[in-house]
């Protein structure tokens, strides 16, 4: 006689409490259809990617809009875990404005969510890629507010406040904060797009945090030399010939 399979793990994600409380009652109302079990809640983004690393999860109910750290940016970070849970987005869109999320066969659900429907989406249920949640990214467009790295099947999240500059560097992007530097396997040019609010590039390969530019000159005895340095920073960051005339105007020079 086959072992019956054990509940699905499941975290509830959303940022208002009655909405947490409805998917409680209706994942209570499929219990007869299939084991789950509820392993805990969350109200943000955050709070989600630490009870995901402290317990075994299987699915992620994955509210969209929250403050802060949003649905979209959580799986994004949940998706570089060595076993990522599956995700099942939950969204109080029009229908009209989840054809994204069809196009690229992620599985969601509009509020208020109905038992059968909940059922379907747990029983289909599956981890998705870089591409697609980069794909709804592109289509949801909001910059997200930390980058990640795996470190020993740990997730570091690093505020994207605190980063001094972004590197290229062959295939990875060393991100600089004052404390310490990370390797993400990131284009620049897709974070040049995503966060050309907050940071300037100095050079084809380097982009540094505007805000913290504390001087930016020339090198002695070399016409075509220029170089930047950022507050927290004592490291001389090289700016090109084009980049610095770029900026010309916008920061004073010495």
């Amino acid at each position: 006689m086959n072992a019956p399979n054990p509940p699905l793990r499941v975290l509830i994600v959303d940022d208002e409490a009655p909405a947490r409380r409805r998917l409680r009652d209706v994942l209570a109302d499929c219990t007869d259809r299939l084991s789950v079990d509820i392993v805990g809640e969350a109200e943000n983004g955050l709070d989600a990617l630490n009870q995901v690393q402290l317990q075994p999860v299987d699915i992620v109910l994955l509210d969209i809009r929250m403050p802060g750290m949003d649905g979209l940016e959580c799986a994004t970070h949940l998706n570089r875990l060595d076993k990522p849970p599956a995700i099942i987005f939950s969204t109080a869109y029009e229908a009209y404005a989840c054809q994204a999320f069809d196009l690229n066969a992620v599985d969601y659900l509009l509020k208020p969510v109905r038992a059968d429907r909940l059922l379907r989406a747990l029983s289909r249920a599956h981890s998705l890629s870089d591409s697609v949640l980069q794909r709804l990214q592109a289509t949801h467009s909001r910059a997200r507010t930390h980058l990640s790295v795996n470190e020993k099947n740990r997730i570091v999240l690093i505020p994207v406040a605190d980063i001094l500059y972004l590197k290229a560097e062959l295939k990875y992007v060393t991100v600089r904060t004052v404390n310490r530097e990370f390797l993400i396997e990131e284009s620049l040019v897709r974070l040049e797009n995503e966060f050309g609010e907050v940071f300037l590039r100095i050079h084809r390969n380097c982009l540094v945090a505007s805000a913290r530019i504390r001087e930016i000159g020339k090198l002695p005895g070399d016409e075509d030399g220029h170089f930047l340095q950022l507050a927290g920073l004592d490291e001389r960051l090289m700016v090109s010939r084009r980049q610095y005339s770029a900026l010309r105007g916008v920061f004073k020079f010495v």
